[in-house]
C-alpha cells in the first residue's frame, strides 16, 4: 500500500509538474510564470533601476559611462559614434525590449504567431495579412539595401545599434525577460537591421497612409457631384495655413496638365482598416521680438495613441561629433525630436494624399500579367507563410505590379466588391534615407545644416519646426512629394491608362517653408499647408481645421513670452468646435417649453466658456450632444451599403449654419421634413436621457475628465498594467488634444539663446516598460496636470552629480 501511494503520489507530482510547464491554449506554462526564482515575481523591482555595468564581448571599441537621472533618462558619453548608437541601442532594450519587438511583430504581419490565429472574434490572421498586403516590409527591405550600397557609414551605425540590442538579449535569462513574454510565452529573437528600417515604414503606417480613396469613389457613385462636393470640400472659406497666407513662391513649378481621363467609379466594399485620423500633432515657435527675454522658443507635442510602454523614450547621446538629447523610438538610432547645443527642432504630421488606388485587369486567371499601356506586363507573385502559435501556418499570395502589391483581390476583401483587383501606390514603398536624415539633423548647427539634413527625409512627410540660438526660426514640410494634377488620386484610377500614373516628383527646394517670417512665429498642426498662391495641387482629406487657429490667434495676440507661456498654450483646453457649433444650437432651442432639469442643463451650457477643463460638466454635456446629432444628421452615411465616411466637423458645423434643409439633415423614415433645428430640438432631449440615466448609477459623475476616461492603456490592453480616469481637460480637435485614448504623446519645450540651450519635458508613461518596477507610469499625472521636468543637458557628467540617481560602465572585452 505504501508502494502504491508513493507511486500514485509521484505520478501526480510529475503530471502537476508537466501541466505547469506546457502552454494551455493561450495560458503560459503557469510553472515557470509563478516561479519565485525565474517567473514574474522577479519581474517586481525594489529599485528604481538596477542594471549593473558590464564588459562587452563584441561590439564596443571603446568603455561608455552612462548616467541615469531622477527620470531614468539616461545620459550615454561615448568616446566614438559606433559605441554610442551600441549603447543606445543596448540601453533602450534594457527598459524597452518587449515593446520595440512587440510593435514590429505587428509591422511585419507576424502577431499570429504570438497571439494565435484569432481572438474572440478578430482574426489575428487576417490582421497579418492585411500589414503583410500594404507592404511595409516591402518598403523597409529597399531602404536597407539602398543603405547597403550607398550609406555604408551610416549603415555602419546602424549595425553598431542593432549590436547593442542584441548584446543585451543574449544575456537574458528567463528570470530577466519582460513581464510580457512570460503571459505571451515566447522570448526574444535577435534583433536585425532590417528591424530599424522596419520602424520607418511603421511610422509611415501611422501617419501617412491615411486616405479615403475608394470612399470617395464610393460617395461620387452613390450621390453625384454636387452632394459629394457639399460633404467633402477641399478647402473651406476660413483657413489658417502652416506657410503665413500670402507668402510668396519664387521658383518654376512642374506642371502637369489634367488628361481628359474617366474614374472606373465601381463601388468597393470592405475596405482594410485605416489609420487613426486623430494622428497629428501640435508645433509652434516664437523669435526673440515675442519674447521677455529675447531669446528663441519652441515647442512641440505629437498627438498619438496613449500607451504603456509609451511611445517615446528620452535620452541624450553625446560623443566628440554628436551632442544631442530629445524622444527616441525605441527600436531605431538617434533623437527624433530633440535638441542640440544649437537648435532644437519638433515636427507635426503633414498632412498629404500619398497613397493612390490603381484597379488591375488581369489578362486571366493565373494574374501573371496585367493591363498597362495596352501592353500585357508581367506581374511579380509572393508567398507569404503566415506562422500561427498553434500548429499551423497560412500561406497568402501576394501580386506585385509596377504600381505596387494587389492589396485587395479575389482572396482578401472581396466578397462585396464588383471591382477584385485593386493596386496600392504609396510613396512608403520606395527606399528612402530618413535614418540619414536624422543622424545628419541630431548634429546640425545651425539652420543651414539643418536644411541640407532633412532633405534625405522622404516620410512620413512632416512639417519641421526649427529654432537656434542664434535667434533663428523656421518651418520645413519635409517628405517625397509627387506632381499631381487636380483630383489625382483622390478617387479609384485606371491602373491601365498610363494618363493616372504620377509623372513626377516635387524638388526639395519647392517644398513648402518660410525663415523668419514678419509675424515672428511659425506653427502648424495638421491643418492645410498653404494658401491658393503654391502653385503645386495640395490634397488630404483629413486636413484639421481648429487646433492650428486656435494657436496663431493665441500667438498674434502674447507678447513677453515665457516659457510658462508656451506650457499654457499646449494645454489650452478652448473648444473651437463648441465656440461655433453651440450658439446656434442654443438658439434653436424652444425654451419657453423647458422643463426644469432642460433649464439646467441649458443654464450650464449657456454660461460655458468654451473650455473643455477637466472639472467642468459642461464639456461632457455638449461632447455628448454633439455626439447624438452627428449620429442622426449623418444615419444615411453610418447605414450605408458601401463604405463612405462622415463629413469632417468644421464641414458639418457649416452645413448645419448654411444648409439647413440639406437632404441629408431630413429623416427619410417620416413624412415630416425635418431641419436642422428640429435635429437640434430632438438631440438635446436626448442628450438629458442618456446623461441622467448615466447618473443613476451614484458612482459616477459628469465631470468632463471622468466622463471622458482618458485611460492610458497598456499595448496589451492589460488593465492592471493602464491607467483610466487620467485628470486632464482636452479632447480631439483642441490644442490639449487628449482624448479617452489619444493625445499628446510627449511635450516639449526648448528655450535657446546667449549661447544657451534649456528644456523641459513630459509625457504620459515612463522610461521604465515594467509594471513591476516603482516608477512605472510615474510621468502620468504630472503630464495631465500641465507639469514639466526640468532636463538635465551637460557637456559632462560624473557618478557624484547631484542629478546622477545611478551609473554604469558598458567596457569593452579587447
Amino acid at each position: 500500500m505504501k508502494t502504491f501511494r508513493f507511486v500514485l503520489s509521484l505520478s501526480i507530482t510529475l503530471a502537476l509538474g508537466i501541466a505547469l510547464n506546457t502552454k494551455i491554449g493561450s495560458i503560459p506554462p503557469l510553472g515557470k510564470f509563478l516561479s519565485p526564482f525565474h517567473g514574474f515575481w522577479q519581474n517586481a523591482e525594489n529599485e528604481a533601476i538596477d542594471i549593473k555595468s558590464t564588459s562587452i564581448e563584441t561590439g564596443l571599441k571603446d568603455s561608455v559611462n552612462v548616467y541615469f537621472d531622477e527620470l531614468l533618462i539616461p545620459h550615454v558619453f561615448a568616446n566614438n559614434e559606433e559605441d554610442l548608437f551600441f549603447t543606445q541601442g543596448y540601453i533602450t532594450a534594457y527598459h524597452r525590449l518587449w515593446q520595440m519587438e512587440f510593435q514590429l511583430y505587428s509591422a511585419a504581419g507576424r502577431l499570429a504567431e504570438i497571439l494565435g490565429p484569432k481572438i474572440g472574434n478578430t482574426s489575428i490572421v487576417d490582421i497579418d495579412r492585411q500589414m503583410r498586403r500594404i507592404g511595409l516590409m516591402y518598403g523597409a527591405q529597399k531602404s536597407e539595401e539602398l543603405f547597403k550600397k550607398e550609406e555604408p557609414k551610416v549603415f555602419a551605425l546602424i549595425e553598431s545599434y542593432t549590436a547593442g540590442v542584441n548584446s543585451y538579449i543574449e544575456n537574458l535569462s528567463y528570470a530577466d525577460l519582460p513581464i510580457e513574454y512570460k503571459l505571451l510565452d515566447y522570448e526574444p529573437e535577435p534583433w536585425t537591421t532590417l528591424k530599424c528600417f522596419l520602424l520607418i515604414s511603421n511610422m509611415n503606417n501611422m501617419l501617412s497612409r491615411g486616405e479615403r480613396d475608394l470612399e470617395h469613389t464610393n460617395a461620387l457613385k452613390k450621390w453625384g457631384r454636387e452632394v459629394f462636393d457639399v460633404l467633402y470640400p477641399e478647402r473651406p472659406d476660413v483657413i489658417d495655413p502652416v506657410i503665413p497666407v500670402g507668402t510668396e513662391f519664387n521658383f518654376d513649378p512642374i506642371i502637369v496638365e489634367k488628361p481628359d481621363v474617366t474614374f472606373p467609379l465601381e463601388f468597393t466594399e470592405p475596405l482594410i482598416d485605416a489609420p487613426n485620423p486623430d494622428n497629428g500633432s501640435n508645433s509652434f515657435v516664437v523669435n526673440g521680438n515675442k519674447t521677455a527675454n529675447g531669446k528663441v522658443i519652441l515647442a512641440n507635442e505629437p498627438d498619438l495613441s496613449l500607451n504603456l510602454p509609451s511611445i517615446w523614450y528620452v535620452m541624450q547621446l553625446n560623443s566628440p561629433t554628436i551632442n544631442t538629447m530629445g524622444a527616441t523610438l525605441p527600436g531605431g538610432p538617434g533623437v527624433i525630436i530633440g535638441f542640440n547645443d544649437s537648435i532644437a527642432w519638433g515636427n507635426t504630421n503633414a498632412k498629404r494624399d500619398l497613397v493612390d488606388w490603381y484597379y488591375i485587369q488581369f489578362k486571366d486567371e493565373s494574374r501573371e500579367e496585367y493591363l498597362y499601356n495596352d501592353n500585357w506586363v508581367p506581374t511579380r507573385k509572393v508567398i507569404e507563410e503566415i506562422k500561427t502559435s498553434g500548429s499551423f501556418s497560412y500561406y497568402d499570395t501576394i501580386i506585385y505590379t509596377h504600381h505596387g502589391p494587389v492589396v485587395y483581390d479575389r482572396n482578401f476583401k472581396s466578397n462585396k466588391s464588383e471591382i477584385t483587383n485593386i493596386a496600392m501606390k504609396w510613396t512608403a514603398h520606395d527606399a528612402s534615407k530618413e535614418i540619414k536624415a536624422l543622424y545628419l539633423g541630431n548634429k546640425a548647427q545651425n539652420y543651414d545644416t539643418f536644411v541640407e539634413a532633412f532633405s534625405y527625409f522622404s516620410g512620413p512627410p512632416q512639417n519641421y519646426s526649427f529654432a537656434s540660438v542664434s535667434g533663428d526660426i523656421a518651418i520645413w514640410i519635409n517628405g517625397k512629394f509627387p506632381v499631381k494634377w487636380e483630383e489625382q488620386g483622390k478617387f479609384l484610377m485606371d491602373g491601365s491608362d498610363i494618363d493616372h500614373e504620377w509623372k513626377d516628383y516635387m524638388p526639395y527646394a519647392h517644398n513648402l517653408h518660410v525663415k523668419n517670417p514678419p509675424q515672428n512665429f511659425v506653427s502648424s498642426a495638421n491643418q492645410h499647408a498653404a494658401d491658393t498662391l503654391y502653385p503645386y495641387y495640395q490634397y488630404d482629406y483629413n486636413y484639421e481645421h481648429y487646433r492650428g487657429r486656435r494657436i496663431n490667434d493665441r500667438l498674434r495676440v502674447l507678447d513677453n513670452i515665457k516659457v510658462k507661456d508656451m506650457m499654457n498654450l499646449q494645454h489650452d483646453n478652448f473648444n473651437y468646435n463648441a465656440f461655433e457649433a453651440l450658439p446656434m444650437m442654443l438658439d434653436s432651442l424652444d425654451s419657453a417649453s423647458f422643463t426644469d432639469i432642460e433649464w439646467s442643463y441649458y443654464n450650464k451650457l449657456r454660461n460655458w466658456d468654451y473650455f473643455n477643463n477637466p472639472d467642468l460638466q459642461a464639456p461632457s454635456i455638449y461632447e455628448q450632444w454633439w455626439r447624438k446629432l452627428n449620429i442622426k444628421l449623418w444615419d444615411e452615411i453610418d447605414s450605408s451599403d458601401v463604405k463612405v465616411y462622415r463629413p469632417n466637423w468644421y464641414t458639418t458645423v457649416e452645413i448645419l449654419k448654411t444648409k439647413p434643409n440639406f437632404i441629408f439633415i431630413d429623416n427619410q423614415e417620416t413624412q415630416m421634413k425635418e431641419s436642422a433645428g428640429d435635429l437640434f430640438r430632438l438631440t438635446f432631449k436626448e442628450t438629458i436621457s442618456s446623461l441622467e440615466e448615466y447618473l443613476s448609477n451614484e458612482d459616477r459623475s459628469i465631470q468632463w475628465y471622468e466622463y471622458k476616461n482618458t485611460t492610458i492603456r497598456h499595448l496589451l490592453r492589460i488593465n492592471a498594467f493602464s491607467k483610466g480616469k487620467v485628470k486632464i481637460g482636452g479632447n480631439r480637435s483642441i490644442v490639449n488634444a487628449a482624448s479617452s485614448s489619444h493625445g499628446p504623446s510627449w511635450r516639449m519645450i526648448v528655450e535657446l539663446g546667449d549661447g544657451e540651450v534649456n528644456a523641459w519635458g513630459v509625457y504620459p508613461g515612463s522610461q521604465t516598460g515594467n509594471p513591476g518596477n516603482p516608477l512605472y507610469g510615474h510621468m502620468i499625472n504630472d503630464w495631465a496636470s500641465g507639469e514639466y521636468y526640468k532636463l538635465i543637458f551637460k557637456k559632462s557628467f560624473t557618478p557624484s552629480d547631484k542629478e546622477v540617481r545611478h551609473s554604469i560602465t558598458l567596457k569593452s572585452d579587447k
